[in-house]
């Protein structure tokens, strides 16, 4: 940061607020604290009987490879409502919350992921800006070595664990 955005000051700065514990940005002028924060990333893993919707990233990073539609929350927005919202932008697909799936910490990129478990609504998917192709698999199906993210292995290993098992659990980890 170079100016406060409070007052336009330009002598901001890095060091431990008053009161505080972490350094940060902060304007010396009108003791504004700037705090940088985790990302909150949501999804949903769409279900239509004993198949899943995945889609393949149309984007960096992982161009190519299959995962979980899912996506930074942004404001003014319920964590449910984002994880419909990035299904539908990344599939193209209606989707029904049902459950809190699993909330993953990724504390090496400062990311927090919620994802939730949905019903499919409506079979009129396909790749958006954002996806090359979305696909209804089957867990024998399922391109497990073109998994774009480890997060995606975590959500996927324990839904179909899961089903096996007739339970929907909440999973809490870290990864990396």
């Amino acid at each position: 940061m170079k100016f406060c955005s409070n007052c336009g000051s330009a002598d901001l700065i890095w060091s431990v607020p008053k009161g505080d514990t972490h350094a940060r940005h902060h304007c010396p002028a009108c003791d504004t604290i700037f705090y940088a924060n985790p990302k909150v990333v949501a999804g949903c893993i769409p279900i239509f009987e004993d198949k899943i919707l995945l889609c393949r990233r149309g984007i960096e990073p992982r161009l190519g490879f299959w995962t979980i539609p899912g996506g930074y929350m942004e404001n003014d927005e319920s964590v449910e409502a984002a994880a419909a919202r990035e299904a539908f932008e990344e599939t193209g697909a209606q989707v029904s919350i049902l459950n809190l799936h699993a909330m993953l910490s990724v504390p090496r990129i400062s990311q927090v992921h919620v994802f939730f478990l949905a019903d499919l609504d409506t079979f009129d998917f396909d790749g958006g800006e954002e996806s090359l192709e979305v696909k209804l698999f089957t867990e024998a199906e399922i391109p497990w070595e073109d998994l774009a993210f480890q997060t995606t292995h975590f959500f996927l290993r324990h839904f179909f664990e899961d089903r096996k098992n007739g339970v929907r659990g909440l999973h809490v980890g870290t990864i990396g």
